[in-house]
């Protein structure tokens, strides 16, 4: 919104800021975070007040999350709400891929809240049904599937790009659409099961949309990506502005979700999170480097699937209990040991993304 403002310039002065993005990007970053300080003490007190007993708290879990009772969930809300703020701001709004990563977050959004006020309102941690959330993820998904090819430039269209390999496309056609929904809805569903200790999810979804609107600075840039032999997709530096705006708020958040957590971001936040890294990854071609970037949520949601497919077959586990980090939860690690040995990975993780944008 602010961007308008440089139709007042004549080409210097303070107005001519606005048509760079990474002022704005820096105006989001910190209007997210002030939105985070301002609010989220009203918000988690009116959450107290509402739902009385908190987020239910899973009593085939690790004994220790007894504890946690009582604790508001919703807290996604907060960051949700200054990353709407922020983006709508500080961002171009005639740029449609800016608009389909906050279609995919606002929705995504709905879903968790859903989610959540069933959980409390039941007193029941099963919430909606698995089918209902992964019919609506899939729907939504192919919605911004189809609206990234809609503006991907006619070489890129339907395409899937490599990492490393950086002249090699392979022609998906019309399993482009399909294959963005699979990255948006595992992305969603892997953030959600990796939100399971205080502080653990929120500085990896950081780390990865931080490195994501790196990326999507670079390749919305023609300069930037002959040199890094990378593909040019036209109008992706504004999602810089959110990745921005989702640092900021995400920093704002985790002051009120650091051990011990006063508020759960819940489904509210988590789903909304993952399934904009996804839609991020879908609309700068990135999706493979999305698995990179994202490592740890993969490692997190193959635990799960690895743990199920196993006790089917064998009626055996792999791991003590699943999602990985409730594994070194009952071999006896603190919960802050996990929470910041998960950080490094992620950061680690996210350097190794970075990386493929000049190895060729």
């Amino acid at each position: 919104m602010l961007f308008w403002l440089t139709e007042l310039s004549d080409g210097g002065g303070a107005f001519n800021l606005f048509r760079y993005i990474t002022f704005r990007a820096g105006g989001a970053f910190l209007t997210a975070l002030l939105f985070g300080f301002l609010f989220g003490n009203p918000l988690i007190n009116v959450l107290r007040r509402r739902q009385g007993k908190g987020q239910p708290i899973r009593t085939d879990g690790p004994e220790t999350h007894m504890s946690k009772a009582g604790t508001p969930t919703m807290g996604g809300l907060l960051i949700v709400g200054a990353l709407l703020t922020s983006t709508v701001l500080w961002a171009r709004l005639d740029n449609p891929f800016v608009w389909m990563v906050l279609f995919v977050t606002i929705c995504y959004a709905a879903i968790g809240f859903a989610d959540d006020y069933a959980k409390v309102t039941k007193q029941n941690a099963a919430g909606l049904s698995s089918k209902m959330r992964l019919l609506l993820g899939f729907l939504i998904a192919g919605v911004a599937g189809y609206w990234a090819s809609l503006f991907h430039p006619p070489e890129l269209t339907g395409n899937l790009a490599l990492p490393v390999f950086k002249n090699t496309l392979i022609h998906l056609g019309y399993f482009f659409v399909p294959f963005a929904m699979i990255v948006i809805v595992g992305a969603a569903n892997a953030v959600n099961l990796t939100d399971g200790l205080d502080g653990l999810a929120i500085m990896p979804v950081m780390i990865a949309g931080g490195t994501l609107g790196i990326i999507a600075y670079a390749v919305g840039r023609v300069d930037f990506t002959e040199y890094l032999d990378v593909h040019y997709v036209p109008g992706t530096g504004e999602i810089l502005i959110f990745c921005a705006a989702l640092f900021g708020g995400g920093l704002g958040f985790l002051w009120y979700n650091a051990p011990p957590a006063a508020v759960f971001m819940g489904d509210t936040g988590s789903l909304a999170l993952g399934g904009a890294l996804g839609a991020i990854a879908v609309a700068t071609k990135h999706e493979i480097v999305l698995a990179i970037v994202g490592g740890l949520f993969v490692v997190e949601a193959l635990s799960v699937i690895i743990q199920v497919m196993y006790f089917k077959r064998t009626g055996k586990r792999v791991f003590l209990m699943a999602p990985i980090h409730h594994h070194y939860e009952k071999k006896g690690w603190a919960e802050p040991q996990i929470v910041i040995r998960f950080w490094i990975i992620a950061l680690i993780l996210a350097m190794i993304g970075l990386a493929t944008l000049k190895v060729r």
